[in-house]
């Protein structure tokens, strides 16, 4: 009866809770001894003792894990037993580049740094990817994660999720499309990413991207000329950055970009399956402030559309 409530009293756990590591080849005798120390758990000797009796002593497994106010002896020990570890977590956004990301991974205290590039592009070759370069090929998503995890396995989790969620919007897609591939889907996916946070707007996006497709004109979009300007954009992009000519220029070039421009969520994955219908060809910011665009079949009704934007900009009071 002793031992029963010994094993259901509470330890002595401070309301914040507290953070146990347990190091690998560790014995429970330690750890309940450490735990002593701290004033955390009486009586260490019985604690590793009834362990040792119940046959669970060596079965105690490494990692760390949050103690939390009201846990019991024997609560301790079924978790230890269990390795119910404590889970860090990681949110990748959607719309960040891998440079982005790997600067989020390697900015995590609970992640494991294993990477050594010379650039982001030489994460396909340590991943073994199929692709030459990495840009858009890990899912935006949380991710959750015990201490210790390197940097790689998050990367290959997201990878894989992201090979899932690719197929299966390309699976579902339209039958018609002038898309020939998943990565090209992947591509186009990217660049509504970078165009809109609007979700309303995204499959409007898509359809003036695949129309143009369809009819040879240039995509004409400015995130993927900022892409192609890499690290030497300061954040205004000019006239003369729309005539410079590199792969990622859709001024300048036909077809799609070489390689996606960012990581797309699951929104844009489904707004390049599901391109919405219509006959706008173009499109632009309409000043609002709200991240909203003016969709417009013609040049004409384009320009004019470009003007109230940019009488919207002068002019912010001006009600449309």
């Amino acid at each position: 009866m002793w031992l029963q409530s010994y094993l259901s009293t509470p330890l002595n756990i401070s309301p914040d809770g507290n953070i146990l590591i347990v190091e690998r080849g560790t014995s429970l005798r330690a750890v309940a001894e450490r735990l002593a120390r701290q004033e955390i758990l009486p009586a260490p000797g019985v604690f590793s003792g009834y362990a040792r009796i119940s046959g669970l002593a060596g079965r105690i497994q490494a990692g760390e894990y949050a103690l939390q106010a009201g846990d019991t002896p024997d609560a301790l020990l079924d978790m230890l037993v269990a390795g119910r570890v404590k889970l860090h977590s990681i949110t990748i956004v959607e719309g960040w580049t891998v440079r982005e990301l790997l600067a989020v991974l390697a900015e995590h205290p609970a992640v494991r740094q294993t990477l050594e590039l010379d650039s982001p592009q030489d994460l396909s070759i340590v991943l073994g990817l199929e692709y030459a370069h990495p840009e858009g090929l890990f899912f935006p998503d949380t991710y959750r994660f015990p201490r210790n995890t390197t940097d790689v396995e998050l990367l290959r989790q997201a990878h894989e999720l992201l090979m899932v969620r690719l197929q299966e919007a390309w699976s579902g897609r339209e039958p018609k499309t002038v898309l020939a591939s998943p990565y090209d889907g992947l591509i186009l996916a990217s660049i509504i990413e970078r165009e809109t946070a609007l979700e309303q707007e995204r499959g409007k996006i898509a359809g003036v991207f695949i129309r143009r497709l369809e009819r040879g004109m240039r995509l004409q979009t400015d995130p993927t000329v900022i892409y192609g300007l890499g690290e030497s954009f300061d954040g205004n992009l000019t006239r003369r950055h729309l005539r410079t000519d590199t792969p990622y220029n859709t001024y300048v070039r036909n077809g799609l970009p070489p390689t996606p421009i960012a990581l797309p969520g699951e929104g844009a994955l489904q707004a390049m399956a599901h391109p919405e219908a219509g006959d706008a060809l173009y499109f632009v910011a309409t000043g609002r402030g709200d991240g909203s665009h003016s969709f417009t079949a013609t040049l004409a009704e384009h320009n004019a559309a470009v003007a109230r934007y940019l009488a919207m900009l002068r002019n912010p009071d001006t009600q449309q």
